[in-house]
């Protein structure tokens, strides 16, 4: 890794990448590598402390409920899209829920399974007090989806992370 390219296999994908995604010039293979360069420079100030696993026994199960929630949010949305978003059944809206989370590697999974799921979307996060701003698609209850993050994803990763 030198100062001039900090991540070489990262940005030669971008430019590949670019390249596919584009038609070959030299002007594209230009701008690829700017932007691979400037992406590679941003890249190696994001670099996250290094995960520290506590149970690895607990990621099996976090990613069978994700796999579970990710099948259940899509067959959800779908009705949704068949009844249309004007059915009386159905009401979106914005859910604020407090974490307790504070490993960075944590708080990152948990932003990966909510935006990951069908239906919902990771607005804000405020990392000083833990506040989460959460969009759902189909919001029943704004409790239900409260306990749902905190008994099913939260305590998971908190044995998993902390």
């Amino acid at each position: 890794m030198s100062r001039a390219v900090p991540h070489p296999v990262l940005s030669a994908a971008l430019v590949l990448m670019w390249l596919v995604l584009t038609s070959f010039s030299l002007g594209n293979l230009l701008l690829g590598t700017m932007i691979a360069l400037v992406a590679g420079w941003a890249v190696e100030h994001l670099h996250p402390p290094r995960p520290k696993f506590r149970r690895w026994l607990a990621i099996p199960v976090l990613m069978l409920i994700v796999a579970r929630d990710i099948l259940r949010s899509n067959l959800a949305v779908a009705r949704v899209l068949v009844l249309g978003p004007d059915h009386p059944a159905y009401h979106s809206g914005f859910v604020e829920l407090h974490l307790q989370l504070r490993d960075p590697n944590a708080i990152a999974v948990m932003a990966i399974i909510l935006t990951a799921t069908p239906g919902t979307a990771w607005i804000e996060f405020e990392q000083e007090d833990g506040r989460l701003l959460l969009h759902v698609l189909d919001l029943r209850s704004e409790d239900d989806w409260q306990s749902l993050i905190r008994d099913r994803y939260e305590a998971l990763l908190m044995e998993i992370f902390e």
